[in-house]
């Protein structure tokens, strides 16, 4: 459990992604580039191109990103950022249906949005 004032330090953004493209000797990784309403694009690694074997489908899509998470490497790339998403995949052993969602908006919300 967290407190309801860590909550509340997390930054929720609606981001339009610009572009996607595969992470070169890596099974899931994308790198995506992201409007966050910012002067520049960000950049954000994320685990999900099992879901998406044709990462250029991803381009245009507007969704919830997490902006306040300090930069992290991934595979020698800084990712500044999380795309939110839910999944029923279950923990190992377990068994699940494999469905999985980015947390898509409203094209009518402007990239940079916040939730409240």
């Amino acid at each position: 459990m967290i407190s309801l004032e860590d909550f509340k330090k997390i930054d929720i953004v609606v981001g339009r992604i610009l572009s996607a493209e595969k992470i070169p000797e890596t099974d899931k990784l994308l790198k995506l580039s992201i409007d966050m309403g910012e002067a520049l694009p960000r950049q954000i690694v994320s685990g999900i191109s099992l879901f998406f074997p044709d990462c250029s489908l991803l381009v245009g899509k507007k969704c919830m990103f997490v902006s306040n998470l300090e930069p992290r490497l991934i595979r020698g790339i800084e990712s500044n950022g999380m795309i939110l998403a839910v999944s029923t995949d279950l923990p190992a052993g377990e068994e699940g249906d494999g469905q999985f969602s980015l947390l898509e908006i409203n094209n009518d919300i402007p990239a940079g949005a916040r939730a409240k």
